[in-house]
């Protein structure tokens, strides 16, 4: 697992429960150090391992907390750059959409060694999507329901976002589109100044 993903799960646990918690965890996950440097590859059974220790402190199931950690990423003030990158896929909520097939290569340019999921969305009447997601790591689409979860409301769209069922290799993620400005859209400059309000 790319060390970029690990310092993402890192800094979720840092600021979502604080750095004892995460102290904790990684000596209980048996890390042998208490950060993880981002150009670095680890073993997936790290990340597995701090991920199960997580779950068993929160008593969550993994994919919760994978969902809550893709949700992180885009919403928190300090993971602006995730949100960037996200963001150049479109004005909308649909051109994002639209735009994730093109996810993996722009990350690449970026990272070069950042594997990420093969995405492909199909479209259906009314509004409906259906996004496969298949990646090397099994939890990447519950990253993936969090991430779509928080461009929504990120976009200011009311969409209903679901694990839809395993696919060969991945998993099925059903998105159904209810209105595209329900609620004001966070500001967003392209020149990375952000900024809140309108």
């Amino acid at each position: 697992m790319h060390g970029l993903v690990n310092r993402a799960i890192e800094g979720f646990v840092r600021g979502c429960y604080g750095p004892q918690m995460w102290h904790d965890i990684a000596r209980e996950a048996g890390l042998g150090f208490d950060e993880f440097e981002a150009m670095l590859h680890y073993d997936d059974a790290l990340t597995d391992r701090v991920l199960e220790r997580l779950a068993d402190r929160l008593d969550q199931p993994v994919p919760m907390i994978l969902e809550n950690l893709g949700h992180y990423l885009v919403a928190d003030p300090k993971a602006g750059a995730v949100r960037r990158l996200l963001r150049f896929g479109g004005a909308g909520f649909v051109d994002f959409l639209h735009s994730l097939d093109d996810l993996p290569d722009r990350a690449r340019l970026a990272v070069d060694d950042l594997e990420l999921p093969e995405l492909v969305l199909h479209t259906a009447p009314r509004g409906r999507f259906s996004l496969i997601c298949r990646g090397a790591h099994p939890g990447y689409p519950h990253v993936m329901i969090g991430i779509l979860r928080a461009m929504a409301d990120d976009y200011g769209s009311l969409a209903t976002i679901e694990d839809a069922g395993p696919v060969p290799g991945g998993r099925r993620i059903s998105v159904a589109l209810v209105e595209t400005a329900f609620a004001e859209a966070r500001a967003f400059d392209l020149g990375g100044a952000e900024r809140s309000g309108p």
